[in-house]
């Protein structure tokens, strides 16, 4: 009520320039004015009192002062509503922001972990490394170490051999040298035939020393050193085999983007030419000339794995394209043109198809090939599942929309590429 007493009956708000009427009504002078203007009588619109002629409206100062009162002091609670509506909401702005350091901070823990952790696993597989090299280098000082101590040996033998005639000889010299002094015959007559008995000496005009032939040596080291490398490193491929694995997506084809002479089966998980170009619709999504179709998931964050069979295939392209590719006409499949992708042409040619392209130099022609593609890393590789290999890496790619496994199973050659491209099933290796 208290409120009510500054309010005006017509417009429900408080009053402006306020005029009491003779019947002690009050009303805003715009209000009673308006309302006169429009009605045939002058009537009071709370009490009815009519007015036989229009009473002359003059602001009354009293209530216009108290209203104008009023208004301040609800505009001053209005206010401080407003601010302790506005606190409240800083407040909550600074619990939000507040958690969100402690989420930044842990993060980083987590970072940090992620680092201390790699950077052990790296430090001990370097270290296992620089042991195989040290101790292969240590086998190669003691194998020719070994040969030169056996050629030592050998003419020690020698020498010692040559020594002992050389004394023995010396010997004989001396008795001869003695007898030929000697004036009794028949003692001289006597020796002389014991003496002139060939002396039991080695003919050493054929004999030598040859130093050992190093012919080899160290080139066999280095090949058993990569020997033991590559099955090091092979173990190595299989610990990160077995940690990309764990980011295996399910994947599918979409027929929407096929180009129509693809042939899909119908769980969407192989696809193969088929010769015969199908009547489909040129929707945007369809790739016209290309061979090539994309999967329905796509993916815009973290990290994600599949596996696709290419056994048999003489020919195909396979990895990931970004969404907006052009897929109409000829197209480039490059990294600049929004596609990640391997290459494989004339059965046993293998590309990465960078710009210009890198020819690849497999120890074996892989079955099955992983893709990894780790979103914010900017990162894309391929491995041989079965070889447990890496077989190329696209590195500081910058992704800044939805990625689409893409596969291109490449034209049907007379049969001779005919085997198809089938998404597998991810089976962790052990």
């Amino acid at each position: 009520t208290g409120s009510n007493q500054f309010l005006c009956s017509i417009c429900l708000d408080v009053f402006t320039d306020p005029v009491t009427i003779p019947c002690g009504h009050n009303f805003c002078k715009t209000c009673i004015t308006e309302h006169w203007n429009i009605n045939v009588q002058c009537q009071c619109p709370n009490c009815k009192e009519v007015f036989n002629t229009r009473p002359e409206l003059k602001v009354n100062t009293f209530i216009s002062e108290m209203a104008a009162q009023f208004r301040q002091s609800a505009q001053q609670k209005g206010n401080k509503a407003e601010l302790g509506k506005t606190e409240v909401e800083i407040q909550q702005m600074i619990q939000k922001r507040q958690l969100k350091i402690q989420e930044i901070k842990r993060s980083v823990e987590l970072s940090k972990e992620g680092a201390d952790r790699e950077i052990a696993d790296g430090v001990q597989v370097f270290t296992a490394l620089k042991e195989s090299v040290e101790r292969s280098q240590a086998e190669l000082i003691d194998t020719i170490k070994e040969k030169q101590r056996k050629t030592e040996k050998q003419a020690e033998d020698f020498i010692k051999e040559l020594e002992q005639e050389i004394s023995e000889l010396k010997k004989r010299s001396s008795e001869v040298e003695q007898l030929s002094q000697s004036e009794d015959h028949l003692h001289l007559l006597q020796s002389f035939l014991s003496l002139n008995a060939a002396p039991t000496t080695k003919d050493w005009t054929e004999v030598s020393v040859c130093p050992p032939s190093y012919e080899g040596t160290v080139v066999r080291a280095v090949n058993q050193l990569e020997e033991t490398l590559s099955k090091q490193m092979k173990k190595l491929f299989e610990v990160e085999l077995k940690r990309v694995q764990q980011y295996a997506v399910d994947v599918t084809l979409d027929p929407d983007t096929a180009q129509p002479w693809l042939i899909l089966s119908d769980d969407g998980k192989q696809v193969k030419h088929g010769d015969v170009k199908k009547n489909l619709p040129d929707n945007p999504e369809r790739f016209d000339s290309c061979t090539c179709v994309l999967a329905k998931q796509s993916f815009s964050s973290g990290r994600f794995y599949y596996e696709v069979q290419v056994k048999g295939k003489t020919k195909w392209d396979l990895g990931v394209a970004r969404e907006s590719i052009n897929r109409k006409g000829i197209i480039t499949l490059r990294p600049q043109d929004g596609y990640w992708l391997i290459l494989l042409r004339n059965e046993n040619e293998y590309k990465a198809a960078t710009s210009p392209s890198v020819s690849l130099s497999l120890k074996s022609q892989p079955e099955k090939v992983g893709v990894f593609v780790d979103y914010e890393e900017g990162l894309v590789s391929f491995y041989d599942v079965d070889a447990a290999a890496l077989i190329y890496s696209f590195t500081g790619c910058s992704f800044t929309e939805k990625l689409y496994p893409c596969f291109g199973p490449s034209l049907n050659y007379g049969g001779r590429n005919s085997a198809p491209m089938i998404i597998s099933p991810v089976n962790h290796t052990e």
